[in-house]
Formats: structure tokens, C-alpha cells, sequence
């Protein structure tokens, strides 16, 4: 089991990557509490976890709520006893440029995709100071590494993501606490099903891939793992880029 013993908190949990995050951290042996605001969907998570034998908490998080994240962490430890790992998972996709981009929209994707990660490691950080260190995953993206034809304000959110964690790195490394990031490509998934509903648009996007594909949550999932377990002891500040070669080029 190579998360025997620990306890996660995913946010972003009741559907796609963060889903799969989530079961397949049950299946490693880490007690796993899985926050969002899809509630519906959460508690089916929670459900399959539960019934296939793992151990799942799910409970209500906005991720631009202090409040809500304060409770999440709480609920985890008062439920599991600490915490031992963060996926700051949860995220909003918008593919405007910059002309076409509003004021509103900008705040928006500011607000979940890089104010969430900010909460969601502030709140963690003391409890996972008092469990002995941690880590901490948080998903960026692609688009935090080079420049986009579209999606102004994410790829920027997830740049403001990118370095945040690094500093977040150095930050807390003498507490034990590591802090990486994920910079995923194009995943079929939920949140990307609207932008890649048009066949020519997913060809598109499907021809700027070397590997002739796009990536599926669990290819994110296993690199998610390998930096929240104890075999990534040595990573911190750390970009683990899964994007089946797009930024090589």
C-alpha cells in the first residue's frame, strides 16, 4: 500500500480527475475526505469508495471559502485523527482571449483556480505541521508553461498556481512539508467535455500531441500519487508534466 496509513484531502473530488485521484488513493490505503460543491456527485464518490472497501468522507467545499476549507480540514482530522496529503485538484476552465475575456470572467477563474490552491495550503499547512509534514499536490496545467492561442485568464491562474507552489515549497520544507505541482495537457474529462464537444476542435487539439492522444484522468491520477507518497520523499517545488509530449515540442 503506498499510502498505508495516511489521510488526504482532495479537493475538486466528485468528478473526473479528482475522482479517480480519490478512488485510487482509497485503493493505495489512505483515508480520503473529498471536497466540492457537486454534492450529489461527491457522495456517489463517497458511496463507490465506501461499498468497494476503502475509507471516504465527503463533505461540501467552495474553494474560494475560508470558512469552507476551514472546515474541511477540520472535519478530516476530527473524522481520521490528522492530515497527511493535499490535492488541490479543483478548478474552472474558460478558453476566451484576452479581447473576448470580461472583467467577471477573469475574477472568476482567479478566484477558483488560484485563490482556491492559496486557501486550501494555508488551511493545511498547520495540520500537516502537527502530523510530521506532508505534501501537498496542486494541479496546474500546460498552459502554465507556454503560451496559449486561447484560455487567457486559466492559463494564467494556473501560472499564478505554478509559482505560488514553489514558494510554498521553499516556505515549508524545513517542516517537512513538500509542495509540487501537475501540469497536465488536454484531458477528456468533465470539464473539458463542452471545449472538446466540436469534432473539429478535438481533432484539432488531438493532432498537436506527439503521442496521438489525449490524456485520461488516471494518467494524472498515477502521477498524483507518486508525489503524495512517501516515494517522492526527495521532490519539492517540484513540475511534473504529464502532456503526452506537447510542451517538448
Amino acid at each position: 500500500m503506498r499510502l498505508g496509513n495516511k489521510v488526504a484531502l482532495i479537493s475538486g473530488g466528485a468528478r473526473g480527475m479528482g475522482a479517480v485521484e480519490a478512488k485510487l488513493f482509497a485503493n493505495e490505503g489512505a483515508k480520503v475526505v473529498i471536497g466540492d460543491v457537486l454534492e450529489k456527485e461527491g457522495h456517489q464518490v463517497e458511496a463507490e469508495i465506501n461499498e468497494s472497501g476503502g475509507e471516504c468522507l465527503f463533505v461540501p467545499l467552495d474553494v474560494t471559502d475560508e470558512a469552507d476549507w476551514e472546515s474541511a480540514v477540520a472535519t478530516a482530522v476530527s473524522q481520521f485523527g490528522k492530515l497527511d496529503i493535499l490535492v488541490n485538484n479543483a478548478g474552472i476552465l474558460r478558453s476566451e482571449r484576452v479581447e473576448e475575456t470580461t472583467s467577471e470572467v477573469w475574477d472568476l477563474v482567479m478566484e477558483v483556480n488560484a485563490k482556491g490552491v492559496f486557501l486550501g495550503t494555508k488551511t493545511a499547512i498547520p495540520e500537516l505541521r502537527k502530523a510530521g509534514g506532508g505534501s501537498i499536490v496542486n494541479i496546474s496545467s500546460s498552459l502554465a508553461l507556454v503560451g496559449s492561442s486561447g484560455s487567457s485568464a486559466y492559463a494564467a491562474s494556473k501560472g499564478a498556481v505554478r509559482i505560488f507552489t514553489k514558494s510554498a515549497a521553499v516556505q515549508y520544507a524545513k517542516d517537512g512539508i513538500r509542495v509540487n505541482s501537475v501540469h497536465p495537457g488536454l484531458v477528456e474529462s468533465p470539464m473539458t467535455e463542452e471545449f472538446l464537444s466540436d469534432a473539429a476542435t478535438h481533432q484539432g487539439r488531438l493532432n498537436m500531441y506527439p503521442l496521438g492522444r489525449l490524456g485520461r484522468p488516471e494518467d494524472i491520477a498515477w502521477g498524483v500519487l507518486f508525489l503524495a507518497s512517501d516515494e517522492s520523499s526527495f521532490v519539492t517545488g517540484s513540475e511534473l508534466v504529464i502532456d503526452g509530449g506537447l510542451t517538448a515540442q
